[in-house]
């Protein structure tokens, strides 16, 4: 029989989903170079069911962080495998529709072609569409990245690539710095070494959003497997290499992080850093040290490695990926330890307490920190009003600590919530960015003015952005780049604890400062992996469920409120609707919320659960801790009872 027979027949026997043959069948059809064609063959013949299902049953999607998924297979054909290189990469990215390789990025660069041309020429605009890509360290980056400009340019536009990995915010930088009309990053950000993804961006700098992002997918799914074999040769011919001139752009802009350069520079700060062996050192460290801070590095993480040896997960969201850090902050006498994920977009940190140990710091403790301060700094400094106003504001997700809105209240502005990932975050800037064009004229070169001269004109004709962050350990301090930053975070954590240390208080003391302020606010996570075909069911499950059969109550705690983001209008503080999501928040009767999400980037379901409570004077602020903990742990593990009664139906 032949391999076709045979997806045919394990279709019928209800091995493989309809889908998953579909799918199969498509790319058989598709004149597949002989090493895919080996490998088809060999997963088929072995009977590989479950790993075909995983890899066909679907293409890969665009979610909150655009493609993402896995690059080598659970179970890898020979094929695939053949020598690997120095890192330890197969010879080629695993073969299948719901997987990224050459074809499923090759049909995503030709989609967004054929979009942006569509876009340019419904405005008039006769010019070749520009592209600029980016890479991190990842297995098959600089292959992907080179692939994609080979095919933008083949297709008659223009396309820049660095010269070397560089991080996310550096491409959201580079997209304004070019004036191109789009961008893209490859990047699988933390996930585990075997993923990898790309990220769009349009010409704001920001990832896209509606209508562009549904208009991409349309165009992607427009492009038959057929097309692809013209474009899986690259030719670099004609495409343009970013070296030393992006980088200094780049670090002229990230450096504005710093709204007291004076302070952080005297104080001499003694900073631990680790890239875990991404792009973070390449513009994090020489801005440190231009703010006068003593770095030590991590040396065993320093060099650029795809495989992520020294942890189990680059993700500076865990404590044990910042471990060798808070070693060498030990023997240094370091301040602060800094680390950022493989692109550089992501920052996590730990800081020396009372007692003299690193303290690890929870991304919604570092945003409210970096909030607090910027907002009081900005009035310092003139830049808005003493007393707040309604025409500044912090912009975060839903899905990020209510003590923003909190520290936004204590300080007069207002907080803007947004759906989760900081591609909603950028459309807000790039909202009130447009205000100001509006009123300026085409005279106004926006790209040109400092952060003052903007928050001037952003307060007189709309809204100042004075801050915006994730509790993903993402944050971003103006609106030069236009995705978080975690070089410019490191600058900014940097200079809080910078002053910090001047006051003689630690950065928790600084923290608990803000607790008697604002109220005691908590937070827990919960993750649930449902990996493949099967799992994509359950969390399907989960998401309907919610919709369907909405929770009653959680262990006789009564839900007060159930806001579906799918179905219900709901607008944000400055009166814009929401795009519709499978997006749930909860509110009980004991004062805990949470909100319920598919991941965008992973093959999970997160519960985000909030908790909270006056703080009262100092002396009992310990014990309001303990009680709200107590509180939230214990709504927590009725919340995944739950769902994961759901997940199994």
């Amino acid at each position: 029989m032949t391999t076709a027979d045979l997806v045919r027949k394990a279709a019928a026997g209800g091995q493989i989903l309809p889908t998953t043959a579909e799918n199969l069948a498509a790319f058989l059809a598709a004149g597949l170079p002989p090493w895919a064609q080996s490998a088809i063959d060999e997963l088929v013949t072995r009977g590989a069911w479950s790993e075909l299902n995983d890899r066909f049953y679907r293409y890969l999607e665009f979610g909150t962080g655009g493609m993402r998924g896995r690059t080598i297979g659970v179970v890898p054909a020979s094929a695939e495998t053949g020598t690997p290189d120095a890192s330890g990469a197969p010879a080629h990215a695993a073969i299948g529709s719901n997987v990224l390789n050459d074809f499923t990025l090759i049909r995503a660069i030709i989609g967004l072609f054929r979009y942006t041309e569509r876009y340019l020429r419904a405005k008039g605009v006769t010019d070749r569409p520009r592209f600029v890509i980016a890479h991190d360290v990842r297995h098959f980056s600089q292959h992907f990245s080179e692939l994609a400009a080979s095919t933008w340019t083949q297709l008659g536009g223009e396309a820049w690539i660095f010269d070397g990995p560089r991080p996310t915010p550096q491409l959201s930088f580079a997209v304004r710095w070019l004036h191109a009309h789009t961008g893209a990053v490859i990047t699988a950000s933390h996930n585990p070494p075997h993923d990898n993804g790309f990220k769009a961006y349009f010409d704001d700098g920001g990832q896209v959003v509606p209508p562009h992002d549904t208009g991409i997918v349309a165009e992607v799914n427009r492009v038959p497997l057929s097309e692809l074999g013209t474009y899986l040769t690259p030719k670099l011919t004609g495409v343009k290499i970013l070296g030393r001139e992006a980088d200094d752009a780049y670090l002229s802009v990230a450096s504005k992080a710093v709204l007291d350069p004076a302070m952080l520079r005297a104080s001499r700060l003694n900073v631990a850093f680790t890239n875990i062996h991404g792009t973070g050192g390449i513009h994090a460290v020489p801005l440190l040290l231009h703010a006068k801070c003593e770095v030590h590095q991590v040396h065993e993480q320093v060099a650029f490695d795809a495989r992520f040896p020294t942890v189990k997960s680059p993700n500076p969201e865990n404590a044990e990926a910042l471990a060798l850090a808070v070693g060498v902050a030990e023997r240094k006498g370091s301040d602060v330890v800094l680390a950022t994920d493989p692109d550089a977009d992501r920052m996590g940190c730990a800081v020396r307490n009372r007692a003299g140990k690193m303290e690890f710091l929870s991304g919604n403790q570092v945003g409210a920190l970096m909030a607090d301060y910027r907002l009081m700094k900005l009035k310092q400094l003139g830049f808005i009003p003493a007393a707040g106003s309604e025409r500044v504001c912090l912009v975060k997700t839903f899905v990020t600590t209510q003590l923003q809105d909190a520290v936004g209240r204590a300080h007069g502005v207002r907080v803007i919530n947004t759906l989760t990932g900081f591609k909603w975050i950028a459309a807000k800037m790039r909202g009130y960015e447009d205000k100001v064009r509006a009123a300026a004229g085409a005279g106004l070169d926006y790209d040109a003015l400092p952060l003052a001269r903007r928050a001037q004109l952003q307060q007189e004709h709309g809204s100042f952005y004075a801050f915006g962050c994730e509790e993903s350990y993402g944050y971003l301090p103006n609106d030069f780049v236009r995705d978080k930053d975690g070089n410019a975070a490191c600058l900014m954590m940097a200079e809080v604890c910078a002053w910090v240390k001047t006051r003689g208080l630690t950065v928790p003391e600084y923290l608990d400062e803000i607790y008697a302020r604002c109220g005691y606010y908590a937070e827990a996570v919960i993750n649930l992996y449902y990996e493949g075909a099967s799992g994509n069911a359950k969390i399907r499950r989960i998401l309907d469920t919610y919709r369907s059969a909405p929770p009653a109550d959680f262990g006789g705690v009564a839900v007060t409120k159930f806001e579906d983001f799918g179905r219900q209008d709901i607008r944000d503080a400055d009166g814009e609707l929401i795009p519709k999501q499978d997006l749930y928040i909860v509110s009980l009767a004991n004062g805990i919320s949470f909100a319920a999400r598919g991941s965008g980037t992973e093959p999970k379901m997160k519960f985000y659960i909030f908790a909270g409570a006056p703080a009262g004077p100092a002396a009992e602020l310990p014990a309001v801790k303990v009680a709200v903990r107590a509180e939230l742990d214990r709504s927590k593990a009725l919340i995944e009872a739950d769902a994961k009664r759901r997940a199994e139906g």
